[in-house]
């Protein structure tokens, strides 16, 4: 018999993490961290529902950490198995969970409390990881196999295809992991799921539509115009991977085409740079547009007028150059990074534009300021909120309800007995279960944190 609970990311977006057991055998699907909410970091230190030494095998998804930022935890209280994913992902979250786990240090430091994991746990955790390519069955024991398709989301995702053998028969479940929202300007599109007897479906946009790539795109162009205009600063919040890049490949467009002025461009953030690196190593894994693109010398990630700013050194100058500037820094949901010093610095000026491009977690300085809060506090300090505050949700990595709808659709073969929906938002879940139910026909569950599911 195959058991199957949610430890994570369950009527919520954050904290993916799913355990399989199959006769006494455990295995996670994901293990990441739960982020915005009040209480994110108590939960992040709360022990794990299982016995971390008893995991046999974690199937990692993709990079972001609200998918892999609990592993060094998992390794810490004595996971010591097998970590299997594509090689972008175990390049991508080296650099991601060290990064983390600086923080972390620094938090504990300052909140007098053992930090939830070091880099000393990152280091060994690094040694456990296996590199697993797309598109081909691996043989991860006698009983399990399984294949990593791409998910078109960041560099590296994988929506995984299981095929464990079960009471004399091939059992098929499917985890969709983050769905991406094709198709991108620099990676290559979500591809269909070869049938499947049980699906896992993220949710995170389900209830919602995406505006156009063009229309989000014209709006940024806007934005940078209408800033310039008044001599005043952009401040672009951005996660580190794929978002960063695809912003970069967008200005470069606009740039080249002379579709907006000449202005000092600043890629405030260390942990984007360095994931720039690494998605210059990875080119053989970008559409047909980007690699024509590369191939014809166009460096996608770099243009006139743009500034990379390493060292914290660097970051100050930035308040040196005079407006009109356009700042890019992590983190996306404004908790953490270099943004906060930004909008410290910026806020409270009419002239000024704040622009969102990213999913803004509930609790989160970003969802608070989104959400029309005139007034927040950063770094315990009161900041009035003038600028001008705006959206642009084409540029998401997750795919909408339509384009989830449609993938869901496309799964070949007899429909599934039931697909749980889990990484999304109560009224998310909710949303796309019921439509799952009525279009589809599909038995639908949006799971219950900790409920155990016999397959």
């Amino acid at each position: 018999m195959i058991k199957l609970s949610f430890h994570g990311a369950c009527r919520e977006v954050t904290g993916s993490c799913n355990l399989l057991d199959h006769e006494g055998k455990k295995f996670l699907v994901d293990c990441g961290i739960f982020q915005g909410e009040r209480f994110a970091a108590e939960r992040n230190l709360e022990d794990f529902h299982f016995d971390p030494a008893e995991i046999k095998y974690v199937f990692l998804t993709h990079a972001h950490v609200d998918h892999c930022g609990r592993l060094p935890k998992l390794y810490k209280d004595g996971f010591r198995g097998q970590i299997f994913c594509t090689e972008p992902t175990r390049d991508l979250v080296e650099i991601m969970l060290l990064d983390a786990a600086r923080i972390i240090a620094h938090e504990a430091l300052a909140g007098g409390h053992e930090a939830l994991y070091t880099e000393e746990d990152v280091a060994g955790l690094m040694n456990h990881f296996e590199l697993l390519p797309y598109d081909q069955i691996s043989f991860i024991d006698d009983n399990i196999k399984v294949k990593f398709r791409d998910a078109g989301h960041i560099l590296g995702s994988a929506f995984i295809e299981f095929y464990i053998l079960d009471e004399g028969r091939e059992k098929k479940l499917v985890f969709s992991g983050d769905l991406g929202n094709s198709p991108s300007p620099i990676i290559r599109d979500l591809e269909f799921a070869d049938g499947a007897d049980y699906v896992v479906a993220e949710s995170t946009y389900a209830s919602g539509v995406h505006e156009t790539k063009e229309a989000g795109v014209e709006k940024l162009r806007e934005a940078i115009i209408e800033t310039v205009g008044l001599g005043g600063v952009l401040m672009i919040p951005i996660f580190v991977i794929e978002k960063t890049q695809e912003i970069l490949f967008e200005l470069n467009y606009l740039m080249e085409n002379k579709k907006i002025p000449r202005v000092p461009i600043f890629l405030d953030s260390p942990l984007a740079i360095r994931a720039v690196e690494i998605y210059r190593h990875f080119e053989d894994l970008y559409n047909r547009n980007s690699w024509n693109l590369i191939q014809s010398g166009d460096d996608i990630f770099d243009f006139p007028g743009l500034k990379f700013t390493l060292t914290k050194e660097e970051s100050k100058k930035i308040n040196v150059t005079q407006p009109p500037k356009v700042i890019l820094a992590s983190s996306g949901m404004c908790v953490g990074g270099r943004i906060p010093f930004h909008l410290k610095l910026n806020l409270d000026n009419k002239r000024n534009h704040l622009l969102f491009v990213a999913y803004q977690a509930q609790g989160s300085l970003g969802r608070k300021i989104m959400q029309g809060d005139r007034t927040v506090f950063i770094d315990n300090q009161s900041v009035e909120v003038l600028a001008k505050v705006s959206v642009i949700n084409s540029f998401s990595s997750h795919a909408d309800g339509p384009r989830i709808m449609d993938w869901l659709q496309h799964i070949k073969g007899p429909k599934p007995k039931t697909i749980f929906v889990s990484h999304g938002e109560e009224e998310s879940s909710q949303f796309l279960a019921e439509k799952v139910i009525k279009d589809l026909k599909v038995k639908a569950v949006v799971p219950e944190s900790g409920m155990v599911y016999e397959l």
